[in-house]
């Protein structure tokens, strides 16, 4: 399936967006990019590169034990993202971290704004809770990113989760997370050449676009021989 590309122009100088009128501050541009590598389907990077600290901390799934290790790079607003977590990443749960064999870490690459509000209220509702509102963003993703008040639609979600609207528009305004997001966004396309959504790395190689749950079967199954 074909990946989520940024649109022509942005990153680089997005248009600060004021997402709602009872909040005062607008986002920082994302930095403009500088070229990153050229990164082929199928290209490795060194996982001890990948994995090399970032500016937000990894929320790993999965033993660190685990012979494979997989990195998505994806954006809240990202449809083919959203359809990998509701029809293949319960498979890939299921029979391959929770049985102790991947260590799986999603990581954010906002294409947009809303798409990094989605990544900023998930980071706020605490380490122990991210990967949960990461999940539930993903299955609502079309009743909050594809609607005419999507941060409206998105503080009412939240709210169902236990976030105040105090909180939920106080993280919004939170510059230091939203720059955190950007340096793992700008680190992604700089060192790894990640541009599109989502963008797999496992073991290091390089998988771009939504797979299947046959296809990441047939990708995992000679790095599990043994």
């Amino acid at each position: 399936m074909p990946a989520s590309h940024i649109t022509p122009g942005s990153p680089a100088n997005i248009h600060c967006w004021l997402f709602a009128a009872a909040l005062s501050a607008c986002f920082a541009l994302v930095p403009a990019l500088a070229p990153g590598p050229v990164l082929a389907q199928g290209d490795t990077v060194f996982v001890s590169e990948l994995m090399a600290g970032d500016a937000l901390p990894d929320l790993a799934l999965g033993s660190n034990d685990a012979q494979v290790t997989i990195v998505e790079y994806a954006s809240m607003t990202c449809s083919h993202c959203a359809a990998f977590h509701a029809g293949t990443f319960p498979e890939l749960k299921k029979k391959y971290i929770d049985t102790g064999k991947v260590k799986f870490v999603l990581r954010e690459f906002p294409l947009d704004p809303l798409g990094a509000a989605g990544f900023m209220v998930a980071r706020c509702a605490g380490d122990d809770k991210r990967n949960a509102i990461v999940d539930l963003l993903f299955a609502q993703q079309k009743n909050w990113a594809f609607t005419e008040k999507p941060v409206e639609a998105l503080a009412a979600l939240l709210k169902q989760t236990g976030m105040s609207q105090k909180t939920f528009d106080t993280c919004l305004k939170n510059q230091s997370l939203y720059d955190n997001i950007a340096k793992v966004h700008d680190r992604a396309a700089e060192k790894f050449g990640v541009s599109a959504t989502p963008t797999f790395f496992i073991n290091g190689k390089r998988q771009n676009g939504e797979i299947t749950p046959q296809a990441l079967d047939q990708l995992l199954a000679p790095l599990l021989k043994g």
